[in-house]
């Protein structure tokens, strides 16, 4: 049910987590499963709590990354980067690593080293054509340093980039590169597509009605009352075969 809820209800999915730290505090997939329902959920301190306690029963550094963002969330960027020098490179994937980088990157512009945070994601990895969903998470974070550090050009062009590869629409580099084109989508637009919308709807539903209406004219013209025959008999009663209706059992909460 954590899983499940992560994403639509991040309160109810730590809810469902700590119902099952109550019951298996020992099991370290229990601890990982708090640790990440209450990053979702924004309860950082205990988010930071969990997954140190998951860390240390594993012996892994999976959730470096995330660790590293509630530090910054709380206003500790000191911290974050303090994370990246301290991690064991060797017990990192590439994906993790990489995204702690991010971070990190994140926490030296917080701090206001925008420049440095820039140098901090000139990697190899930047310029690699792939399709890892990291990507347009490292190319957007660069582009992203660029323009607080008030490289704009070289900003363009990456958020160009990171819209590229960015299939999944994991981050808003398009809508980023138009508003520095200076194209901006306004409400007023994203309105008229809603009304334009209701407005097929409601054509839709007028279609309807006058069709109905039309059936119902054919229906009082054309009906014609039967003539009984003298030579055979009219059977009064008829046997109406009553159908039940079934119902779908609603889903346990």
């Amino acid at each position: 049910m954590t899983g499940k809820l992560l994403d639509e209800d991040p309160a109810k999915a730590l809810g469902h987590a700590i119902a099952a730290r109550r019951l298996a505090s020992r099991i370290a997939a229990v601890r990982e499963a708090v640790g990440l329902a209450a990053y979702h959920a924004q309860e950082w301190s205990t988010a930071i709590a969990e997954l140190r306690t998951y860390h240390r029963m594993t012996g892994r550094q999976t959730h470096l990354a995330v660790l590293a963002d509630c530090e910054r969330a709380l206003g500790r960027p000191e911290k974050a980067i303090d994370l990246f020098r301290s991690a064991d490179r060797e017990k990192l994937g590439r994906t993790e690593a990489l995204e702690l980088l991010i971070v990190a990157a994140g926490a030296r512009g917080d701090m206001g080293q925008h420049d440095a945070a820039a140098a901090m994601l000139q990697i190899r990895e930047l310029s690699i054509d792939t399709e890892e969903p990291w990507a347009p998470r490292l190319r957007y974070a660069y582009a992203d340093s660029l323009l607080k550090a008030g490289r704009t050009e070289e900003a363009r062009e990456w958020f160009g980039k990171a819209a590229e590869v960015d299939v999944e629409g994991t981050t808003d580099a398009a809508e980023r590169l138009l508003e520095m084109d200076g194209i901006e989508i306004s409400d007023d637009d994203e309105h008229a597509e809603e009304d334009e919308e209701l407005d097929g709807e409601a054509a839709a539903e007028s279609d309807v009605d006058e069709l109905d209406a039309e059936v119902s004219d054919v229906d009082s013209v054309g009906s014609v009352e039967p003539i009984a025959s003298d030579e055979s008999d009219v059977d009064d009663e008829s046997d109406v075969d009553d159908e039940g209706e079934g119902r779908l059992p609603g889903a346990a909460a």
